[in-house]
Formats: structure tokens, C-alpha cells, sequence
């Protein structure tokens, strides 16, 4: 557990605006599929922005009715009568608009989560030992969500904004030019401004954003490892490594609020220091006759809109800037070369290979030849030396050796997470890579040292290992890994919830659990990673027969580090810092002095001396 509080870095893909942009167009394709409900919603966007410049137009226009000064030939009653009319027209137009935009964003979104949950399912073991789960999971969340606010609001709005202030300028201009050539000296000043500020204090929200993560971090860490953290009495150690990030992040925040009020203050002196003096301008013009009541009412609003859109457009370019980033990481993954041989049909470049063999039960015929491996995240480290073993049809193997040496290696590599350094596996007599590896995984079962389940039912968790299994094969299963005992023991027997991870279950019923759930898998090869190593006496013996059960006439490997389980198994192979030292029978191992495995032997079965 590390103690620093060093804010977690979020790498930058290095990419320009305009790269990020021409990579997003990959998430337009989910938009494109509702595209003319999507180009409907932005025509409607642009009557209700112009109806709504008519609107504001109209009070102004009164009020020059009233002094004989209109510019139409219509009364004042006229001109209300238009105005509700007008927002009788603009209230279906707002609501249809806004319903279509959620519609295109909420489904085009969500085939977007779809589609990269699926990416992420597919990508290969080393992507997970490189990427945090959590910050996949943030993607599908947080970043999908930023992207689909820009399609469900800011883009509208962004656009809204921009006729509007289009709109406000053209009026102004043609029919108050002088007052316009006031206004268009002084914005410009207010817009350089508001950049300078936005562009830092964007940075400083970021670092904050950063800041915050780092904090988040430290909570998940502690609470996923509580018991340890209560069992080492480190609650305050915990509390202070959060308390320093949390004060490094109000640190951060506090400068930002600082650059914040700064903006506001200049905003607040200048921006309305500018409009009065418009204003004051303006009532001169009035003063003198060359500008009607009226027309200056409808300056002042069209000046606010001004002020208003322009601030709103530094916002909304902000948002859409962020989903951009957002856009790219998504994409990213989308795109990302690390896929298993296994095809995303969502996905149109997402092609299995062809493969040589179809679908067929194995035998079971297992042959390392002269494996060898480095791990993707370690290249520079030799796990594997030339490995090379025989696993014939219906026996029990056996992997032993100290911790590190590579015996869970040797399992991951046939369920092909990894690709070889060099070497080869084969199945049946032929090399695992050309069998399509959905089929090929199909026939193979793990059972790990640390069973986590999900956090269904017991019926759920046991039904994974075939989905469509009937409840008579489900029960039958249970039976045979000795859970039904236990199981119909509960209230609601199979309908029991097993919590987050199964944590309502002890670790001899998780195990059986998976046990039973690999056993309606009905594999052809049996995986088993010292899946009774973590059991008291009593649950090794239930789980053992268990296990024993489900190795009938199957190909089994097992990784142990009791001898006592492997006794009777076929063969024995000793594993020495990625090396094949000693292979034979228990009996066979045991007798040879000085021997690795007669070792070990010696010291788990033979009495200590008192």
C-alpha cells in the first residue's frame, strides 16, 4: 500500500484538437443511425431561436406603438396577440426538439456502452494487467456520459447560442448602428479576457478533477482491503493519507475559486461598466430624438443576450472540448489492437480468423514442446525456459514447485491468454491456435484457489457454466460437488443471494459452488489452481471428493502445493524457476535422494521432531 498522496496522472493521448476531432467522427456513426431525427431537432433548434428573437423583438416594438413611433402597421394589441401566439407556437417546437435530441442521445449512447463493454470483454488478458478495472469501468461511465450530454445538450445549446447571438448582432447593427459599432469595440475586449481566464481555469479544474481521483483512490484501496487495514489497526494511518489529499484538493480548489472570483469581478466591472456606458450612449440618442423608447428597451435585452451567449459559448466550447478527450479515449479502446481472436459483430472491423478446424469434442491429448514465455508487461523477464510436458487423454497431472516458479503460467497458456515467446501447445494433435478460441475455451474448465462468484444466486453462479441448463442439471451438479448439503440448508436454498463476490458464503462453499458449476460445464480438460489450498481439514475433505468427482475421465492438470491431494495422480511434474527439474509418479519422486519434490515431501508428510 503506498502512502503517497501524489495525484494519479491521466496520460494525454498527445493528440491536436483537430486529431481528436477527426477521431470522434467514430462515435458520430452511433448518431448516424438516427439521423434525421437528429437533423429534425436541430431545424426545429433554429425556428424556435429565431421565433425566440421575434419574441423579444416585440415588447420594444409596443412601446414605439405607444409614441407613434412603430415600424409596422400593427396596434398594440396586435403585437400581444402575436407575441402569445407566438409562444403558443414556440412551447410544442421546445418540447419536441428536446424529446428527439434525448431520444437520438439516449440510444445512441446506449448502443455505444453496448458496444464498448463488448470491445472491453474481447480484449486480451495483458490490456487488464495494464488498465485499472476502474478506469475501464470510467469510460463506460463518466466518459459516455460527458459525450452524451454533448449530443443531448451542449451541441444544441452550443448552436442555440450562436444564433442568437448572430441574430442579436444583425439586429442591432441594421437597426441601431450606431449603438452596434459601441458594442462590437467593447466585446471583443470582454472575449479575450474570457478566454485568458477560462483556459486557466480550466487547467486548474483539471488538477482538481486529478486531485479528487487520487482521493477516490485511497478510499477504494482501504475499504476493498478493510479487513486488512482493521487487522493492522492502520484506521488512522488510512484517515491521514486521505485527509492530506483531501487538503491538497481543497488547496486546489480554493486557487481556482480565487482565478473564479477574479473572472467574475472582471466580468461584473467590465461587462456591465460597458453596458451602462452603451446605456448612456443609448439615452442620449433618445434625448436628442434619434432613437425611439422602444428601440432602446429592445437594445438593452439584445445587448444582454449578447453578453449572455457569448459567456454561455466559452462554457458549452469547454464541455465539448472535454467530451472530445473523452471521445478519444473511448475510441481508443473501440480500436484497440489487444482483441482475442473472438468477433464483436457489433463492431465492423471486428473479425475473427479463419480457422482451420470446426467445432469438435476433444480427446484431451495435452503436449508442451519447448515452451517458452515472457510476460507482455515484463518482457525482459524469462517465466518459461523450454517447457515441455505430456498430458494424454483421461489423466491427472500435477504442477509443483515454490511460488514464482510458473506453474499458473503454464495453465494460463493453454487457455491461450497469452501468446507464446516461442514453442508450442497442442490439443488432440493439433496447435491450440487453430481451433476458434470460443470453441476451444468452451472445453476447458477452471477452478481457481480464490473463487469469486457473482453476486447473484447460487442457482445464477452454478448456471454459468451452462446457460441454458435445466434446473434437474443445476441440482444434479450441486449434488456431485457436495453443495446441495449445504445449500438446501438455506431459507431459500437455491434462491440464496450470495452477496458481492460471495461473501456470504465461507470459502469451502464458494469453492463448491464452482466446483459444481464447472461440472455442468462438462469440460474435456479440468484446470485446477490450488483449489484447496486456502480450506481448514473438514472442507478440504468435502472439496477434495468433489474434485475427485468431477476429474473422472477427463484430462486434468492441477497446480498443488499439498501433496497429500496428488498422491495418486499420473504424473508429477517438478517446476524450478521455469524449468522442468523432476517428472514421475509420487512413489517415483519420493524415492530420489536429494530430490526436489522428496524434499518437499519429507517436510509436509514427516513429523517434527520434538
Amino acid at each position: 500500500m503506498q502512502a503517497s498522496t501524489d495525484k494519479t496522472e491521466v496520460p494525454d493521448s498527445g493528440r491536436t484538437k483537430k486529431e481528436k476531432f477527426q477521431r470522434s467522427y467514430r462515435i458520430f456513426h452511433y448518431v448516424e443511425r438516427f439521423k434525421w431525427k437528429f437533423l429534425l431537432s436541430f431545424i426545429i433548434l433554429v425556428l424556435s431561436s429565431l421565433v425566440f428573437l421575434v419574441l423579444l423583438q416585440l415588447p420594444g416594438e409596443a412601446i414605439n406603438v405607444l409614441q407613434d413611433k412603430g415600424r409596422f402597421d400593427l396596434s398594440v394589441q396586435e403585437i400581444f396577440m402575436l407575441l402569445f401566439g407566438l409562444l403558443i407556437v414556440q412551447a410544442p417546437l421546445s418540447f419536441l426538439r428536446v424529446r428527439l435530441q434525448a431520444e437520438v442521445s439516449e440510444k445512441a449512447m446506449g448502443a455505444l456502452r453496448k458496444d464498448l463493454y463488448g470491445q472491453i470483454l474481447r480484449l486480451e488478458v495483458p490490456f487488464f494487467e495494464s488498465n485499472r478495472v476502474g478506469e475501464l469501468s470510467s469510460r463506460i461511465t463518466n466518459d459516455i456520459t460527458q459525450i452524451q450530454s454533448v449530443f443531448a445538450l451542449t451541441l444544441a445549446e452550443f448552436l442555440r447560442q450562436s444564433i442568437i447571438l448572430l441574430g442579436a448582432i444583425v439586429y442591432i447593427f441594421f437597426t441601431m448602428s450606431k449603438l452596434a459599432l459601441i458594442s462590437l469595440a467593447i466585446f471583443p475586449v470582454v472575449v479575450i479576457a474570457a478566454m485568458f481566464f477560462g483556459r486557466y481555469i480550466r487547467k486548474m479544474t483539471k488538477a482538481r478533477q486529478e486531485q479528487l481521483a487520487a482521493s477516490n483512490v485511497i478510499v477504494e484501496e482501504s475499504l476493498q482491503s478493510i479487513t486488512t487495514v482493521k487487522a493492522y489497526t492502520n484506521e488512522e494511518f488510512e484517515l491521514d493519507r486521505y485527509a492530506r489529499s483531501i487538503d491538497e484538493t481543497v488547496r486546489i480548489s480554493l486557487k481556482t475559486a480565487s482565478a473564479r472570483g477574479l473572472f467574475s469581478a472582471f466580468i461584473v466591472t467590465v461587462m456591465f461598466g460597458a453596458l451602462f456606458y452603451i446605456v448612456y450612449r443609448a439615452t442620449l440618442l433618445v434625448q436628442s430624438g434619434d432613437l425611439p423608447v422602444g428601440d432602446l428597451f429592445s437594445f438593452v435585452i439584445f445587448v444582454a443576450l449578447i453578453g449572455g451567449s457569448i459567456a454561455s459559448l466559452g462554457s458549452f466550447y469547454t464541455e465539448i472540448v472535454s467530451a472530445l478527450g473523452a471521445s478519444d479515449r473511448v475510441v481508443d479502446i473501440l480500436e484497440s489492437e489487444e482483441v482475442e481472436a473472438i468477433p464483436n459483430p457489433a463492431l465492423p472491423n471486428s473479425t475473427a480468423p479463419a480457422t482451420t478446424h470446426k467445432k469438435s469434442k476433444f480427446h484431451g491429448d495435452i503436449v508442451y514442446r519447448n515452451v517458452r514465455f515472457n510476460y507482455p508487461t515484463r518482457p525482459d523477464v524469462e517465466v518459461l525456459k523450454s517447457i515441455s510436458l505430456e498430458v494424454r487423454q483421461g489423466q491427472k497431472v500435477a504442477l509443483v514447485g515454490a511460488s514464482g516458479s510458473g506453474k499458473s503460467t503454464i495453465v494460463k497458456l493453454l487457455l491461450r491468454f497469452y501468446p507464446l515467446t516461442s514453442g508450442q501447445i497442442s490439443v488432440d494433435g493439433r496447435d491450440v491456435n487453430e481451433f476458434d478460441l470460443h470453441d476451444f475455451r468452451e472445453q476447458l474448465a477452471l477452478v481457481p484457489q480464490e473463487v469469486m462468484l457473482f453476486g447473484g444466486t447460487i442457482r445464477e453462479n452454478i448456471a454459468y457454466g451452462s446457460l441454458n441448463a435445466s434446473e434437474e442439471l443445476i441440482r444434479e451438479a450441486a449434488h456431485k460437488a457436495n453443495a446441495l448439503d449445504f445449500i438446501d440448508k438455506f431459507p431459500e436454498g437455491f434462491d440464496t443471494v450470495v452477496g458481492d463476490r460471495g461473501i456470504q458464503l465461507s470459502g469451502g462453499q464458494r469453492q463448491r459452488v464452482a466446483i459444481a458449476r464447472a461440472i455442468l460445464k462438462d469440460p474435456a480438460i479440468l484446470l485446477l489452481d490450488e483449489a484447496t489450498s486456502s480450506l481448514d481439514a473438514e472442507s478440504e475433505r468435502v472439496v477434495q471428493e468433489a474434485l475427485n468427482r468431477l476429474m473422472e475421465g477427463r484430462t486434468s492438470i492441477i497446480i498443488a502445493h499439498r501433496l497429500a491431494t496428488i498422491r495418486e495422480v499420473d504424473c508429477i511434474y517438478v517446476i524450478e524457476n521455469g524449468r522442468i527439474v523432476e517428472s514421475g509418479t509420487h512413489d517415483e519422486l519420493s524415492a530420489i535422494p536429494g530430490g526436489g519434490y522428496s524434499a518437499l515431501a519429507r517436510l509436509q508428510f514427516e513429523p517434527i521432531a520434538e
